[in-house]
This record gives C-alpha cells, sequence and structure tokens, in this order.
C-alpha cells in the first residue's frame, strides 16, 4: 500500500499520541495553582517568591523549545519525536519529585526549570508533528495538540486537590510527577513524524495561503511578520497567564475560594475544571474556524471576547457561579492562540523547518510569563484587581487592532515578497 494512501490513516494515530502526550504535562502549569497556598502555609515562603517559580518554569518550558524543535528536525521523523519525547518524560517526573522534597526555594526553583525544560521538549515535539502531518487541517490539528495541554489538566484538578488534602502537596508532586513520566516513556516509542516523500492532502482556500518554500530560522528572524505575531502572542499570553496563575488569589480575594456550589465542590474547584475544558475546547474550535474564514478574522473574533471576558470578570464577577463563567470565558478566549500562531508560523514560513520555526514564535509565551508578577503589584498600588482586568482587556483590544490592520496587509506582502523566484528556498 502507498504511503500516499495509508498517511491518512497513520497521522490520526500520530496526532492522538501528541494529545495524550500533552495531557500528561498538562498539570505542570494548570494544577500550579493548587500547591501555591499549601506551600506557603508548609514554608513559610511569600506568594511573590513561589510564582517566581511559576515564571521559570514557563520561561524554561518555552525559551528552549526552538533547540529542542532544532533536534527533532534533524534527528528526522523516525528517530527526532521518539527521542524528545522521551527525553521531556524523565525529566518532568524527576523534577515533580524534586518538587516534592524540596525545603527552599531555590531548590522549588531548580525543580521548575527541570520540569519547564521537559514539558517544552514535549510540547514542542506534539505542535510540531501536528503542523507537519496536516496541511489541510492545521489549525485543527494543532488545536487539539495544544487542547490536550490546555484542558488535560482537568482529568487531574480534583485527584490533585484530593490528595493533597489528604496526604500533602509533596505527596501529590511525586506520585503524579512518577505516573506521568513513566506514561511518557511508553508513549515515546511509537511517535514518529511524516517521512520524506509522504503525501498528504493539501489546502486549497484562498482565505489561507501557504508557503511552497520552507525558510531557515534564520530567514525567520529576519522576516518582520515573525516579530508582529511574537508581540502579538507576548500581550495576549501575558493576560492569559495571569489568569492561570492568579485565579486561586483572585477567588480568595473575592471570598468564593472555599463556598461548595456543587455536590460539596468548591467554586474554586468547579472553576479549575471548567476552566481547563474551556481552554482546551478553544484551541481545536477556534483553530478550526481559522481554517475556513482565515486566521487573522479568527484573532479579531477571539480577542474580541477576551476583552469582553475581562471586563464581566471585574464587574459581574463577584458571586459563585457568575465567578465561574466569567473565568470559563477567559479561558475560552486566550487558549486559541497556542492553535493560530503556530498555524500562521507554518503557512507563512513552510513545513521542513516547521518545529523549530514555531517553536522560535512559541517562546514569546516565555516573555510574557515575568509579566505576570506585575499583576500582583498592580493589585497592592490599586488595593484590587479591576485595573489588572482593565489592562488584560486593553491588551486584547490592541491585538485585535494588530490583526486585523497590521498583520494582514503584512502577510499578504510577505507572501508576494519571499515568495518570488529572485529569493533562495530553503
Amino acid at each position: 500500500m502507498s504511503g500516499a494512501a495509508t498517511a491518512p490513516t497513520n497521522r490520526w494515530v500520530q496526532l492522538w499520541l501528541g494529545v495524550l502526550c500533552m495531557v500528561l504535562i498538562a498539570n505542570l502549569q494548570y494544577a500550579w495553582t493548587l500547591f501555591v497556598d499549601p506551600m506557603h502555609q508548609a514554608h513559610g515562603w511569600s506568594i511573590a517568591e513561589i510564582q517566581v517559580a511559576f515564571s521559570i518554569f514557563i520561561a524554561t518550558e518555552t525559551w528552549l523549545t526552538p533547540i529542542e524543535g532544532y533536534l527533532v528536525d534533524h534527528l528526522g521523523p523516525a528517530r527526532g519525536p521518539r527521542l524528545m519525547i522521551m527525553f521531556g518524560g524523565i525529566l518532568v517526573g524527576i523534577a515533580w519529585i524534586i518538587n516534592a522534597y524540596a525545603t527552599s526555594v531555590d531548590v522549588l526553583y531548580i525543580g521548575a526549570a527541570i520540569s519547564g525544560i521537559g514539558a517544552g521538549a514535549i510540547y514542542a515535539t506534539c505542535v510540531g508533528n501536528a503542523v507537519k502531518w496536516f496541511p489541510d487541517k492545521r489549525g485543527l490539528a494543532v488545536g487539539l495538540t495544544a487542547a490536550g495541554f490546555g484542558a488535560g489538566a482537568a482529568l487531574t484538578v480534583v485527584p490533585i486537590r484530593l490528595v493533597i488534602g489528604s496526604y500533602g502537596y509533596a505527596a501529590a508532586f511525586f506520585w503524579f510527577g512518577v505516573l506521568q513520566g513513566a506514561i511518557l516513556l511508553l508513549v515515546a516509542q511509537v511517535m514518529r513524524g511524516p517521512a520524506v516523500g509522504t503525501v498528504l492532502p493539501a489546502l486549497t482556500r484562498t482565505e489561507v495561503p501557504q508557503s511552497t518554500r520552507s525558510y531557515t530560522s534564520m530567514e525567520v528572524l529576519r522576516s518582520p511578520v515573525f516579530w508582529l505575531l511574537y508581540v502579538m502572542f507576548v500581550l495576549v499570553s501575558a493576560s492569559g497567564l495571569m489568569a492561570t496563575a492568579q485565579l486561586a488569589p483572585i477567588a480568595k480575594d473575592y471570598g468564593l475560594s472555599n463556598t461548595a456550589i456543587l455536590f460539596g465542590a468548591t467554586t474554586l474547584s468547579v472553576a479549575l475544571v471548567v476552566d481547563n475544558v474551556m481552554n482546551g475546547l478553544a484551541r481545536p474550535f477556534f483553530g478550526a474556524v481559522s481554517d475556513r474564514i482565515g486566521r487573522e478574522y479568527t484573532m479579531a473574533i477571539a480577542f474580541t471576547l477576551g476583552a469582553l471576558s475581562y471586563w464581566l470578570l471585574s464587574v459581574a464577577g463577584h458571586s459563585p457561579w457568575a465567578f465561574v463563567l466569567c473565568a470559563a470565558l477567559i479561558f475560552f478566549t486566550w487558549g486559541e492562540i497556542f492553535s493560530l500562531f503556530p498555524s500562521t508560523c507554518t503557512d507563512l514560513f513552510g513545513t521542513k523547518y516547521a518545529t523549530a520555526n514555531a517553536m522560535l514564535l512559541y517562546t514569546a509565551k516565555g516573555t510574557s510569563a515575568f509579566l505576570v508578577p506585575f499583576a500582583n503589584v498592580l493589585v497592592a498600588v490599586t488595593g484590587g484587581w479591576a485595573a489588572v482586568f482593565l489592562v488584560a482587556a486593553a491588551t486584547n483590544v490592541l491585538v485585535v487592532v494588530l490583526a486585523l490592520f497590521v498583520l494582514r496587509p503584512i502577510r499578504e506582502r510577505h507572501h508576494r515578497l519571499l515568495e518570488s523566484p529572485g529569493l533562495r528556498a530553503s
């Protein structure tokens, strides 16, 4: 049977394996907020000190992904995905065991750095695989993959909180770290990318033009449209990461975190589960929409809704169910950056070096992580969260303007100029 005939079946297997890998690293980020107060109570570390570990995790999870993506691309489709996911699985397991035994914030920071490197290796590999296997459904495929990372923590939020409540946060770190690492090692053995010469369905929609050339990372870094995408990514990611890292403190300040609202579950527990589900659903939903109407128009719709969501949480989110609903809207309207931006990047710069190039853009998440602590500074200065939500809403509106009136014309010029025969193809 030819490669062209088998590719559509095999690629879906690879996609769902990638989703599973993302699920297994999701709570490294999205369940972090559950560990913050227990560590604060156990060791007396300040919330700000603990949240530095979160920033370190985000930074190492993102800024090293271009290197990890480069290795995946250059090791080849048979070895690259398998070896990189094995590497990541070992690191995330070790890191959470370190977190379990950390008796100082410095050791906690070491664990955060190691877990970030491991998670980044897995994230880079799975996103790279998705954009390569699915040129015809790139937004949907990357969205489903990223959904594993966004929604995967919903499967473990309640179990982790129960383990923390019954056995302490250290036990939760230890056992979830061991379990996740072991499963990743097993899944890694069957991961691969599309072999050279594999025939895959092409996307023919004029709303989503795709490059017929593959650009090296150095060429990408010289392109103005890449840096525009980078700035837009930072602006939306910073507001979304603030919500991710600060959801528990926000609920506490609103007096809602321990209010039981559903079968004995507290407002915070319900919100965390719903938020992770909504964050995950946003990625394939908006990714699929972008495959049909174009990336910029989808960005405009999503980020306009995002701005409204932050405003609603500020003015109407002070009762339990209103808090859950408003927070869910926020998570639904920022998670799609992890499907829209990698898809746009690969549309622009081709598939041969897609893993490395998409991860160059993904480093914007690491840059944005260091803006998260400023939310606490703004709260301290103003005495509440309203100013934080106003800034978050304003940044989303700014990105809408950039998508429609700057990105779209620059992208069109990019395709005209960089696709010209006079420029060397990679």
